[in-house]
């Protein structure tokens, strides 16, 4: 019974905490970078230092966070945008979609991708957008949405498809 033994599964539960520790660190230097470029290199902006904490929330170490900064203010080569991309889900409920891309068809067809294997489309811009109000960084929602459970499952099955996509930042619903 070979690759049974306590060493394999240890071996394997690393392998698999690391990937999804390296897409979520990917995913926080891509916000540093935006934010580096936006403030040339400026660590006491606003925007630096919320990205910069978020980051060390999540035990980013410093020499990562630097490299990024770095990068973000040497390199010119591909400018990252920020994108908010709408769409209604199950039961109704408003999604906000915040993406973070260097190339935008590529990440607007990944989204749009993805929404249609849930059976969901785009919305126009600001046809989701109402429900909400911007508190800082974040979209808190006007209203919510009362949901069954099988909405509530496949809202649930939504959201961590779009936040596996490595552009996609964040993801807001008002859902309740």
């Amino acid at each position: 019974m070979s690759g049974h033994n306590k060493f394999s599964k240890i071996k394997h539960l690393k392998a698999k905490n690391d990937a999804q520790k390296s897409a979520h660190f990917g995913k926080l230097v891509r916000l540093i970078t935006t934010e580096a470029k936006i403030s040339n290199g400026n660590i006491s902006s606003p925007g630096l230092a919320a990205a910069i904490e978020k980051a060390r929330k999540e035990n980013m170490p410093n020499d990562t966070i630097d490299r990024a900064i770095k990068k973000a203010t040497t390199d010119n080569s591909a400018s990252m945008e920020s994108i908010m991309y709408e769409a209604y889900g199950p039961g109704g409920v408003a999604i906000l979609i915040h993406a973070l891309t260097d190339n935008r068809n590529k990440a607007a067809q990944e989204i749009k991708h993805t929404l249609s294997l849930h059976e969901i489309s785009l919305a126009a811009p600001g046809s989701a957008s109402w429900a909400f109000h911007k508190v800082g960084h974040e979209w808190q929602p006007t209203s919510t949405m009362p949901l069954e459970d099988a909405d509530v499952e496949k809202l649930s099955s939504l959201v961590s498809d779009l936040e596996a996509n490595e552009e996609v930042q964040e993801v807001f619903t008002n859902a309740e």
